[in-house]
């Protein structure tokens, strides 16, 4: 979580805290490393901006891909102060101040158990459950990004959210600290079928919290993956769709070094244009699904979605 102070015109964060009495709170993170590379040196006393600067211009908005589990959304006391989560965020809509948080926390555990990375496209929100996907638009530029809400904060201010370091850069507000933002939420079913119309998902509800949403009736898929034995190499793992070939192969390389299976980027055509998907797979049973779905959740890559090769 991030509990957040302003110097001078730069933003600066108080440790990313988790959901425990004030003094546990406010010594909660220890040391971690400033860079991507880590490195072994100890974290900043000061938040900021990384010494090592990427092209933020090359780097995938998240991907709204549907949730397979259960919700972060139970009532928490921070700084003596209560706060109850939405338990839908789909349609969210609120315009205020975004901040944004860096070298100070990254590496450190996010509310929702994830890593933070200053250069992924994350977002820190007090009351939407966790992780909801939403668009940011800087109401100054009108640039717009999408991020995955799996963080809390921010607590010191009346901003609404407190964005990473790359999403801040991407909209143009980094060098500022702040911005004023319209937030959107983003329902991840519509935005895929909106966006890649061939994406088909199962009509089983939220309430049922599925291990896996597949893109083909339940009783369909079943054989298949109960047994391991047929349709091999039909199912995959979708982990994104994107306009730009570039974005789509970024993502490839970054989950060649994250699992331990092959990933594949197919170009589909529809009426709004081209779309490059990200796959992961083949996958032949659901033991192996669960595993690979687990493997993208700790190097928070995406969360994943069982579909067909066609």
């Amino acid at each position: 979580m991030r509990v957040m102070r302003l110097m001078k015109v730069r933003l600066v964060n108080v440790a990313p805290l988790l959901l425990a009495p004030a003094l546990a709170l406010l010594g909660a993170c220890s040391s971690t490393p400033s860079s991507p590379s880590g490195g072994g040196s100890a974290r900043p006393s000061v938040d900021g901006a990384p010494n090592y600067q990427m092209d933020v211009s090359t780097i995938p908005d998240a991907v709204p891909t549907p949730h397979t589990g259960p919700y972060k959304a139970s009532p928490y006391r921070v700084l003596g102060k209560s706060y109850s989560p939405m338990q839908d965020g789909r349609n969210y809509r609120e315009q205020g101040e975004a901040s944004w948080y860096g070298t100070k926390f990254h590496g450190q555990a996010t509310a929702n158990g994830e890593e933070y990375d200053l250069y992924g496209m994350t977002a820190a929100h007090k009351t939407l459950p966790l992780p909801t996907y939403v668009q940011v638009t800087n109401l100054d530029n009108q640039r717009k990004v999408i991020v995955r809400v799996n963080d809390r904060g921010p607590f010191y201010s009346t901003r609404i959210i407190d964005l990473s370091y790359a999403a801040a850069k991407k909209l143009g507000y980094a060098e500022r600290g702040v911005a004023r933002v319209l937030v959107e939420g983003i329902d991840p079913v519509a935005w895929q079928q909106k966006n890649e119309p061939s994406y088909l998902v199962s009509a089983r509800s939220r309430s049922e919290a599925p291990s896996v949403v597949v893109s083909t009736p339940p009783a369909e898929v079943a054989p298949a993956l109960t047994t391991g034995t047929t349709d091999r190499g039909e199912y995959y793992l979708q982990v994104g769709a994107f306009a730009s070939d570039l974005a789509a192969q970024q993502l490839r390389q970054r989950l060649l070094s994250t699992l331990d299976a092959g990933v594949t980027v197919t170009p589909v055509q529809h009426s709004s244009g081209t779309l490059h998907r990200v796959r992961v797979g083949p996958v032949v049973s659901e033991d192996e699904a669960r595993r690979l779905i687990e493997q993208l959740r700790l190097a928070n890559v995406a969360d994943a979605t069982l579909v067909r090769s066609n």
